[in-house]
């Protein structure tokens, strides 16, 4: 898993978080893990395919849910409904696809699946020998975001069959 596939993702979040939330992130100390794993109980899950393939998963506390959720309705949302799920998914697609927009201005094609809301505490997805990079992002007054990209070159991984 290279770096570099992070930067879009970083950018991505803090554009579309500003947008959609009025708050720009702090960006917490870049991490690895040899697997898709999260201990946190909201995760958006976005799969990537194209040029790069794999997997980002955006993971939260549920207060964070609420938080952000209340944000981007302009209300505030004190259960976790479908309303919530929907507002928090919708977060995901968009950074993703937005992600997607920054990779294709780097000549890199990546196409995004829907977003799957995934619900639990550790949460742990084979990713087949990709590593994660985690970019924790920190919102002031609502919360943190874990971004974890599992993203693998699809050029090299085809050169190399």
């Amino acid at each position: 898993m290279k770096v570099e596939f992070v930067a879009p993702f970083a950018e991505a979040t803090s554009a579309v978080a500003e947008m959609m939330m009025g708050t720009k992130p702090t960006r917490g100390p870049l991490s690895a893990k040899p697997e898709l794993f999260t201990a946190l109980p909201v995760n958006i899950l976005c799969g990537v395919n194209g040029d790069l393939e794999g997997l980002v998963m955006y993971s939260m506390s549920k207060d964070t849910a609420l938080a952000i959720a209340s944000l981007m309705m302009g209300a505030p949302s004190r259960v976790f409904d479908q309303l919530v799920a929907s507002a928090i998914s919708e977060l995901g697609n968009m950074i993703t696809g937005s992600s997607s927009s920054i990779f294709a201005g780097q000549g890199v094609i990546c196409n995004i699946t829907p977003p799957t809301l995934v619900r639990g505490n550790s949460i742990r997805i084979s990713t087949f020998n990709t590593p994660t990079l985690v970019i924790p992002l920190i919102f002031e007054g609502v919360g943190q975001i874990e971004v974890n990209v599992s993203l693998r070159d699809t050029k090299i991984a085809l050169a190399a069959a």
